[in-house]
């Protein structure tokens, strides 16, 4: 899955497995990713994932009382602004939800992720990543996390 969030559009990758992977297919496939498949005379499997353009993430207008604002100092957010609707799922989905739609948010993209707690284990996961986010609370209750790359 690390070698398959540094997969940019446009871009293959190439798998060699044993068996048929069919649970990755459908895995990868959630990430924007088309695969094609075929045994080899040794009997592995040689799979080729492509990166394609992936639209789950939507178009963002800020909802009402909610101010997007460089609190970061002198650092800069990005400029490309997604959201994901992760409310009404039971963790840990929220948190698995936005790590995968962050797999395929471009380089210069902001997530906003909205969810019904504070992410409070999805920051570790961010740095790891090589994202930075912070919380805000809305006014609805919710949260929204905004997500970026460092």
């Amino acid at each position: 899955m690390a070698a398959a969030a540094r997969v940019k559009s446009g871009q293959e990758l190439m798998i060699i497995a044993p068996f048929e992977p069919v649970p990755l297919f459908f895995a990868l496939e959630k990430q924007g990713f088309s695969h094609q498949a075929k045994r080899t005379s040794g009997g592995d499997w040689e799979v080729i994932f492509s990166r394609e353009r992936v639209e789950s993430a939507r178009r963002f207008e800020e909802p009402a009382g909610f101010e997007i604002r460089d609190t970061a100092g002198s650092e800069t957010w990005a400029t490309s602004t997604f959201e994901l609707d992760a409310r009404g799922l039971e963790p840990p989905q929220p948190m698995v939800r936005i790590l995968e739609t962050l797999t395929s948010l471009p380089e210069d993209g902001l997530l906003l992720a909205r969810t019904d707690r504070r992410p409070m284990h999805l920051y570790a996961q961010l740095e790891a990543r090589g994202f930075k986010g912070e919380t805000e609370e809305h006014a609805d209750g919710g949260f929204i996390t905004k997500i970026c790359k460092q």
